[in-house]
C-alpha cells in the first residue's frame, strides 16, 4: 500500500485539478495561513488488511488537500471518523492531521477522485483518470469483504471499477439509495450511504444514526472484530 500511495501522491494526470490544488495550497484560508498545505493528490488511509473499504468522492480543498489525509480536517471527516470510532473501527473519534495518532482497524478509506476539485465537482474525464487508482486500491486490499460507498458518484464509479476488475454485476446507477445493500460475487457486499457532506448533514438528510447503521451493517457483513 505504501508504494501505491506514493504513486497516487505523484500523479499529474489532470491539469485542471493540479492547477487548482496548488493554487489553493498557495493562497490558503486565513484560518489556516500557518499551515503548510499538502497540495497534491491525497492517498488512501487505513488498514492494508482491511475487510471494509470506504469510498468517498474527493478530498476537500481545505480538508484533505490541506492535511494530506483523506477525510481529515473538515466536517465530513468529523462525521465519518466519529462513526468509525463509535462502531469500534477507529481508535479515536477525531481526524485532525497526519500525525494525530488515528488508526483504523479493518477499514481502508479511499475516493474515486484523489484531488480536490473546484466546487467539489470532478469532470467525467478526471474521474475516469482516477479509475486506475481505484482498481489498484481494490487489488492491493485484496481481502476486502464490504465496500461502503458515500454518495451516488462514488457508487457509480465504484461499479465501473468492479466491472473492469471482473466482478460481474447488473447494478445500475439508479439503484443507489441510502441503506441499500447489494451482494457481489465471492461473498462480498456493497453498501450505500449518503455522503456526510454538510449539504446532507445540516439539512438532516443524513443523521448520525443513519450513518452508524450503515457501518454497523458493514461490520456485521465483514465479520470485523471477530
Amino acid at each position: 500500500m505504501h508504494k501505491l500511495n506514493v504513486a497516487i501522491a505523484a500523479c499529474e494526470k489532470c491539469p485542471r485539478l493540479m492547477e487548482y490544488i496548488q493554487q489553493v495550497a498557495q493562497t490558503r484560508r486565513r484560518a489556516y495561513r500557518d499551515w503548510e498545505y499538502w497540495g497534491k493528490p491525497v492517498p488512501n488511509f487505513g488498514d492494508p488488511a482491511a475487510k471494509i473499504v470506504v469510498v468517498g468522492l474527493a478530498p476537500a480543498a481545505h480538508g484533505g488537500n490541506r492535511t494530506g489525509r483523506i477525510f481529515t480536517g473538515d466536517e465530513s471527516g468529523n462525521w465519518l471518523f466519529r462513526t468509525l470510532y463509535e462502531v469500534g473501527l477507529a481508535n479515536q473519534p477525531e481526524s485532525l492531521h497526519r500525525e494525530d495518532g488515528l488508526e483504523l482497524r479493518d477499514v481502508m478509506v479511499t475516493a474515486v477522485c484523489h484531488c480536490a476539485p473546484p466546487a467539489n465537482k470532478p469532470t467525467r474525464e478526471e474521474l475516469q483518470n482516477c479509475q486506475h487508482w481505484m482498481k489498484a486500491t481494490l487489488r492491493c486490499v485484496g481481502g476486502w469483504k464490504v465496500l461502503v460507498v458515500l454518495g451516488r458518484i462514488a457508487y457509480e464509479w465504484t461499479l465501473r471499477a468492479l466491472k473492469e476488475l471482473g466482478f460481474e454485476h447488473s447494478l445500475k446507477t439508479s439503484a443507489f439509495a441510502h441503506g441499500a445493500e447489494f451482494a457481489l460475487p465471492g461473498d462480498r457486499w456493497l453498501l450505500c450511504s449518503y455522503h456526510p457532506s454538510q449539504q446532507n448533514t445540516f439539512t438532516g438528510k443524513l443523521t448520525r444514526e443513519m450513518l452508524r447503521a450503515v457501518f454497523d451493517r458493514a461490520k456485521q457483513l465483514a465479520g470485523s472484530g471477530k
